[in-house]
């Protein structure tokens, strides 16, 4: 099953398949499309590119995202030309089964292109480096900035204590709560906003919400 918007490209990637062995049981151009393509056929894999219609952005992966939710049988190939985070993140949340991952880019050579798709639609995993170390560091939490008192406090703030009230708690002075709130708000680069409430947004982040 391919999904790619562009004529030409989805075409050639017909021919390309076709012409190695795969049966190519569908072509769509949109995700609307691909989605009732998979429903309708139940393809072993899918190529899908990111940039779809109709605002030509993130609507591939969305698309591939939600096949893989409704069957998750379904290997999938996300061909892109950029890493979007957010939904790379919910396609990777299931496993790594069966989920390939490339960047445009760096697919140089049409061996590599058919090797990665024989190996996630056996059910292994072909994912771009660059797409890895992106990842990685989306996932690095910026609570592992902070310093055991200062969870501490923050803690107490998700408590919904107020600074004096943190301050009897942990038996220091007002002035060194107020400091380990400032340093919280620089280490979860949390900056003054008229929109959002600082000591809120801590305490969200601190809850995961």
């Amino acid at each position: 099953m391919i999904a790619e918007d562009d004529a030409l490209l989805r075409e050639g990637l017909v021919l390309l398949l076709s012409g190695e062995g795969f049966d190519v049981v569908a072509a769509a151009g949109d995700p609307a499309a691909f989605l009732a393509a998979v429903g309708e056929h139940r393809p072993d894999v899918a190529v899908v590119d990111v940039r779809m219609p109709p605002t030509h952005t993130d609507e591939g992966i969305r698309a591939a995202v939600k096949a893989k939710r409704l069957h998750p049988e379904l290997a999938v190939l996300v061909l892109s030309a950029y890493v979007e985070q957010a939904f790379a993140t919910d396609l990777l949340a299931g496993g790594t089964a069966g989920i390939g991952y490339l960047l445009k880019e760096r697919v140089g050579k049409v061996e590599e292109f058919l090797s990665a798709l024989a190996r996630v639609a056996e059910g292994g995993t072909a994912i771009d480096p660059d797409v890895v170390a992106q990842l990685f560091a989306r996932r690095r939490d910026p609570l592992d900035r902070l310093t055991a008192r200062e969870r501490e406090v923050l803690a107490l703030m998700a408590e919904g204590l107020g600074n004096v009230a943190i301050a009897e708690r942990l038996v220091v002075s007002d002035g060194a709560v107020h400091k380990h709130i400032r340093s919280i708000f620089a280490k979860l680069d949390l900056t003054q906003s008229d929109r959002v409430d600082r000591r809120v947004a801590a305490v969200l982040h601190y809850l995961g919400v």
